[in-house]
């Protein structure tokens, strides 16, 4: 019997001539489902100038267009003739057809095209307290993206499940939850040198998730993409291999008053390892930066500035490139963390010029336990791996070790492999939907759901900043912030009630803890309208 060669871990399935999976694009019309066979888009002539806060060329959203009348030659009409679905359309609305490639070798389930359609009436006003509150004009068919996320059809205490703590983690359509059960059913197997068909398909698939986030955010080659376990973890391997090897003493690193937990922890243990400084940029009383303190924060013992893009406390927007901009400036490196930012707005990360971006599939309607360092590739070859064990190597003796080249030097051991090739189906997802119809969308939900809550007797919002992503935080006064959500709860609405991992924020505004209500583009107005009864009716009974 003969045994394969070690293969270069990226080889895969093509080095075994196992056929390669269909790439990540967006499926064309013509071969994704049968709504998608009769769609097209709307007129591509140049977009105006965006009126909302983040997005510079907002989508046209999507059209039907016209049907001619089939008459077969036996003379009786098919259902098509009148809008009707015939048998082989009703087979595909099976949700294991529903998402296949008609062309991919493997009919794997890759992500569905979107079902929504523009043309929805605006909303009306239903709260005539004497103040105009925005209206909500969704450019999809929310109803139809609701039917691809099955959890929303949960009942919660006797209610249908609301969910409304997305800055905590999103749920997850149909196509990833097929896309998972795929991969166990007809892909499981570890990947690279084996000589097995299983492995190489297993391979192909992981290398495919990586090439699609390479695409999603903008970077120049999958080799700058690596794999972890989340947002969290992303920092920590920046702050253990970057920063260990770069920053000393007497250095310093900035933050700023609006970060997670995460993105605070790790510089803080390695300024205390090394002698150096951890910087904060201040906070003005709407929850935005300040950029002129950030300025004189600024010098030649920066070594690294690490924001956030979007606070998931506050939801408020982060002027990043500018931040960015004037890091690199004085010679420091820059690192984004787009856990926040990433479901709700367009990123490029060339574009950016983020030295590190990192963000967790699980806040962009993928798994749990999956995340991903960009990195640029010069930067990356410089950085030693922060763990050691299989996979990352090239040669191992018991006098040294040769690694891999990035990414595979930091990716030790057996990978998240399922969930990686899961958060590609929800980028594909996203992507077929379109970013800009879901910022738009998210954008109109914002304002309306800030019109409404503002006005409501002893309600206190936190974080107004002009530039907001959909996250509300709030406090009700006679009520604590447990009260709150535990009474929400009870209608089946779902909040976060706490500090969020978020302490140094809430404490500038001298807070231990907010409601934080956070939307995402399968919400709706009526289920803003279900969490402000419920909030309305809490502030009259302390009245």
């Amino acid at each position: 019997m003969t045994i394969a060669p070690a293969l270069e871990p990226r080889a895969g399935g093509a080095a075994l001539g196992v056929p390669p999976v269909q790439g990540g694009g967006p499926v064309s019309a013509g071969s994704a489902t049968r709504s998608a066979a009769s769609s097209s888009h709307a007129s591509t002539d140049a977009a105006p100038a965006s009126p909302f806060y983040f997005m510079d060329t907002p989508g046209r959203g999507w059209s039907r267009s016209g049907e001619d009348f089939t008459m077969p030659g036996n003379g009786t009409a098919v259902p098509a003739s009148f809008g009707l679905p015939d048998e082989r359309d009703l087979r595909e609305l099976l949700s294991i057809h529903r998402f296949a490639p008609a062309a991919d070798p493997y009919g794997v389930p890759r992500g569905g095209a979107p079902y929504f359609a523009e043309g929805a009436h605006a909303r009306t006003d239903r709260h005539a307290s004497g103040a105009a509150v925005p209206a909500c004009h969704p450019p999809f068919d929310v109803n139809a993206i609701r039917r691809d996320f099955p959890i929303l059809q949960e009942c919660v205490n006797g209610k249908q499940l609301i969910w409304f703590d997305n800055a905590a983690t999103t749920q997850k359509p149909q196509s990833v939850i097929d896309r998972l059960s795929y991969f166990y059913q007809h892909e499981n197997s570890n990947i690279h040198r084996a000589a097995h068909t299983l492995a190489g398909r297993a391979t192909d698939a992981y290398e495919h998730a990586r090439e699609t986030v390479q695409r999603f955010i903008g970077a120049s080659s999958p080799e700058e993409i690596v794999f972890v376990r989340g947002t969290t973890e992303a920092i920590n391997l920046i702050a253990k291999s970057w920063g260990e090897q770069t920053v000393g003493p007497g250095d310093e690193i900035v933050v700023s008053h609006l970060e997670h937990h995460a993105n605070i922890v790790p510089w803080q243990q390695l300024a205390s390892q090394k002698g150096a400084k951890l910087r904060v940029i201040p906070v003005d009383d709407s929850g935005q930066v300040l950029l002129d303190e950030y300025r004189k924060l600024l010098n030649d013992r920066t070594k690294i500035v690490s924001v956030t893009q979007v606070s998931n406390a506050l939801g408020t927007v982060v002027p990043v490139a500018e931040i960015v901009d004037m890091a690199h400036r004085v010679g420091a490196k820059a690192l984004v963390d787009g856990a926040q930012s990433v479901s709700h707005m367009h990123v490029d990360v060339q574009t950016l010029d983020a030295d590190f971006f990192v963000f967790s599939g699980h806040k962009i309607f993928g798994p749990t336990g999956i995340g991903v360092v960009y990195g640029k590739r010069a930067l990356l070859e410089d950085m030693p791996p922060w763990q050691g064990g299989g996979n990352m190597i090239s040669d191992v003796t018991f006098e040294r070790t040769v690694f891999q080249p990035p990414p595979s030097r930091f990716e030790a051991g057996t990978g998240n492999i399922a969930d990686a090739v899961g958060l590609a189906a929800a980028l594909e997802y996203v992507t077929r939907i379109g970013i800009e119809n879901i910022a738009r969308y998210e954008h109109d939900l914002l304002a309306y759901a800030t019109s409404v809550l503002a006005p409501v007797p002893g309600v206190r919002l936190i974080g107004t900043a002009h530039d907001k992503a959909s996250v509300l935080s709030f406090l009700l006064k006679g009520y604590t912030t447990e009260e709150v959500g535990q009474a929400l709860s009870q209608e089946g609405i779902a909040v976060r009630a706490g500090h969020h991992c978020a302490q140094p924020i809430l404490r500038r505004f001298g807070l231990e803890a907010t409601v934080r209500p956070s939307l995402a583009f399968y919400n709706t107005c009526d289920e803003v309208d279900a969490m402000i009864s419920v909030v309305r009716r809490l502030a009259t009974r302390r009245a």
